[in-house]
């Protein structure tokens, strides 16, 4: 257990079971609270997780010290400091504007107070409007750190470059602690966000070394996968799985299901048949062959192969029972798509030879009529030749059967022709389906069509 563990662990101790009379919470000050609340968060950050209970109780106390304070307390400018730090350090609101209140103090530590209620409160304009001139570095550093967290966390959006400099800030100002567990957790998302691959990578390997056992790691989680899918062109595998050999067998094997499981529904069929594979052999000598979504997600990646058998075969041992139900309709749409492969190809359409056209000669008595024109018949004369070609298709039922169309005229046919039912495929440009090699790449085609579109509406 680190340092700071054990020290958070003894001052929590102390305030939970000593005595009033020994030790009254009333007799404390309000910055020796506070700092005894950090240390309890710094432990919690480095994977102390029997130290929550101990961060909930002194916020109790801390807020109810903050509340009774008054202005008297807070001449003291390391009671004011610590109300600030209080507050961002998941303090209540009310607290902290009551308290300020109260406080006499110099302008700029009034603003940050207004400026963290804000932020506190849901306003973030008015927050970053506030705190935007202040610069965390000319502040005492434990104030500082908190602040170059909460501007950071204020700007990602906005401004992404410079709030990943305030979150290296907020790191070099507090190291080992829980605002430098914060601010290397939304570094990794704006990092990926920003398609900085080589950021990101940094950023995600200092957070396994340092805090992969922190209560919040399951954020880390979040962002980590849905950058290594964003970044998957600059981010070797190689790299990938130097990043994960730095955790235990059981969370690597979890962050490769998930990435294969992702890939897949994207359809990045390389990286997710790598995760998957990963997944599967697992570490130390543990494989992971009979877990379902391992094996799900390896057939997702080559369920258009040339090994179809195989693949249906493995798709068939999966069992169901112990998949969610997102999972279930992947492995659905996966079990469609490998009976559609080696289903026999459908016969092609019979075309019929289009009737002869007969050029008539004109009768002699009709030499005063118009000139024919190039194709050898008469031009279309009336209102019906500035009709739109559309009108008459418009005027024709839907749901007409395509039996019908060979009786119909050669206008009406090429209309008909034209509407395509909703489930059909387009046809492929360059493609003659006459052909055999033809008509076998417009089926893979469509296959792969068919797997985008199953995948895509599957859950997420």
């Amino acid at each position: 257990m680190r340092p700071t563990a054990i020290i958070g662990r003894a001052i929590g101790l102390l305030l939970l079971t000593t005595g009033p009379a020994a030790f009254a919470q009333d007799a404390l000050q309000p910055y020796q609270l506070v700092r005894s609340l950090q240390l309890v968060q710094d432990s919690i950050a480095s994977g102390d997780h029997a130290a929550l209970p101990m961060q909930a109780k002194l916020l109790e106390m801390t807020d109810k010290r903050l509340r009774a304070a008054d202005a008297e307390d807070f001449k003291d400018p390391k009671n004011f400091r610590a109300l600030l730090v209080y507050g961002m350090s998941g303090g209540n609101p009310v607290t902290v504007a009551a308290a300020a209140s109260r406080a006499e103090t110099d302008p700029q530590s009034l603003a940050i107070a207004k400026g963290i209620i804000s932020y506190l409160s849901g306003r973030p304009a008015e927050a970053i409007e506030t705190l935007k001139p202040i610069d965390p570095m000319t502040l005492p550093s434990d104030l500082g750190a908190f602040l170059a967290l909460v501007k950071g966390s204020l700007l990602t959006t906005e401004e992404p470059a410079t709030a990943l400099e305030l979150l290296d800030d907020a790191r070099l100002l507090s190291p080992g602690t829980l605002v430098e567990e914060a601010a290397l957790r939304r570094s990794v998302g704006i990092a990926a966000a920003q398609g900085d691959a080589a950021r990101f990578a940094l950023a995600s390997t200092q957070y396994v070394e340092r805090y992969l056992y922190s209560p919040y790691a399951s954020q880390f989680a979040d962002s980590f996968v849905s950058g290594v899918i964003a970044l998957h062109m600059a981010i070797s595998v190689d790299k990938l799985a130097d990043i994960t050999s730095m955790m235990d067998p059981e969370r690597e094997k979890v962050i490769y299901l998930r990435i294969a499981r992702r890939a897949a529904i994207d359809g990045l069929t390389d990286l997710s048949a790598f995760a998957s594979t990963k997944a599967e052999q697992g570490r130390d000598g543990i494989h992971n062959e009979d877990d379902p979504r391992a094996l799900l997600y390896s057939s997702l990646s080559t369920v258009t192969s040339s090994t179809i058998d195989d693949v249906r075969a493995k798709l068939g041992k999966i069992d169901r029972s112990r998949l969610s139900q997102g999972d279930r309709d992947l492995l659905d749409a996966a079990q469609a798509i490998a009976s559609e492969v080696i289903a026999p190809p459908a016969a092609l359409p019979v075309e019929k030879p289009a009737p002869p056209v007969v050029k008539q000669e004109p009768a002699p008595e009709a030499a005063t009529a118009e000139k024919p024109d190039e194709t050898g018949l008469p031009p279309v004369e009336g209102v019906m030749s500035e009709q739109p070609a559309a009108s008459a298709s418009s005027e024709r039922s839907a749901d007409a059967p395509a039996a019908s169309a060979p009786d119909m005229p050669a206008a009406a046919t090429a209309d008909a022709a034209s509407v395509v039912p909703v489930s059909a495929p387009a046809p492929i440009a360059g493609l003659d389906p006459t052909d055999p090699t033809d008509a076998a790449m417009i089926k893979a085609r469509r296959q792969l069509d068919m797997i985008d579109q199953m995948l895509g509406a599957a859950p997420k």
